[in-house]
């Protein structure tokens, strides 16, 4: 196990640099030009040459990406173009916008859709089975953007059940320990500033989740549906184990090995996700932080943002990789 992992961990020098090197040219090819942006349409040209060499943007690009990996490998994302501010400083906040809301919106993604993928796979051809059925297609067939815009106008603007936008109320102080909203305002002890921030998380987590629910919801009940067919789930049943074990012990179990995998799959459709339900939230996340960037022609935040995100989506599959081993014990890595 421990060599795989190694050889695994080695592997994705290569990803990562491939993702650094697709990123670092696609950004420069978008029409515009970041001095410009900064600097004005009514920018002198002696000024504009200045600022480009200032920068850097008169060499070769090429001697570029040097310069910049040469720097991300000591852990240095550079400065953004705009506001001057450090990348990686930034980020860090940002990150943990993101991430609470990628968590939060997988986990209820994975409980509603594997639920409702065990529920009709036992009530097959049923009312139930129809309804789970129709639903995953509606939420495939939705975009993010639209449920979201619905969504804040049914549940925030119409109803003002769920507040639009933010993390928590702006008249409400929180001490930033870890960035995450939810652990720092229980290290606070404040129920109110928890509960505050669980209202805020609510609407967008749940939105977001629609990327992963249906999905889900379709591959659990093919998985359960093929697992109850096999004689080891039928042996335990004539055994007279109660539905609930032979359901959840048996069947379940062996079911899960090709939905861990979609949803360490999913993993980029969410970061992806967060984007969209970031920017429509305004949600201080990577996914609004990067659009951002990416209207202002604001490379090193568009290059950081990117290369992270493509980290976070490599390990976690590298991570229900090694999951197969403990879901399945006849699966082994020695050797492969």
């Amino acid at each position: 196990m421990g060599q795989y992992i190694l050889r695994r961990l080695i592997a994705l020098i290569p990803v990562l640099l491939g993702v650094s090197i697709v990123v670092f040219t696609l950004i420069r090819m978008i029409p515009g030009d970041p001095v410009i942006t900064m600097l004005g349409e009514r920018a002198r040209a002696e000024d504009v040459a200045r600022v480009r060499e200032e920068l850097g943007f008169n060499r070769p690009i090429v001697v570029q990406y040097v310069e910049w990996m040469g720097r991300v490998v000591r852990g240095d994302l550079g400065t953004s173009i705009i506001n001057r501010t450090e990348v990686m400083v930034e980020l860090r906040s940002r990150l943990a916008a993101t991430l609470e809301l990628v968590i939060v919106g997988l986990i209820i993604g994975v409980l509603v859709g594997v639920s409702v993928g065990i529920l009709s796979a036992l009530r097959r051809n049923t009312w139930i089975d129809f309804a789970a059925t129709v639903g995953a297609l509606l939420g495939v067939s939705m975009p993010i953007y639209w449920l979201a815009l619905i969504a804040i106008y049914a549940l925030a603007v119409n109803r003002q059940i769920f507040p639009p936008s933010a993390r928590i109320d702006a008249q409400l102080d929180v001490t930033r320990h870890t960035g995450f909203m939810l652990i720092d305002t229980l290290l606070m002890g404040s129920p109110k500033h928890f509960f505050n921030a669980v209202w805020h998380l609510v609407l967008p987590a749940t939105v977001l989740s629609t990327t992963v629910m249906p999905i889900l919801a379709r591959l659990t009940r093919a998985s359960m549906l093929e697992v109850m067919r096999q004689d080891y789930v039928r042996t335990a049943e004539a055994k007279g184990l109660r539905r609930r074990t032979v359901v959840i012990g048996h069947a379940l179990k062996n079911a899960l090995l090709p939905i861990v995998t979609v949803i360490g799959l999913q993993l980029g459709g969410l970061l992806g996700g967060a984007l969209l339900t970031e920017t429509i939230f305004s949600w201080p996340g990577m996914g609004l932080w990067t659009y951002r960037a990416i209207l202002s022609r604001d490379y090193p935040i568009v290059q950081g943002a990117v290369l992270v995100s493509a980290t976070i989506y490599v390990v976690v599959n590298l991570l229900v990789d090694i999951s197969y081993a403990y879901l399945d014990p006849r699966i082994r890595y020695q050797g492969s």
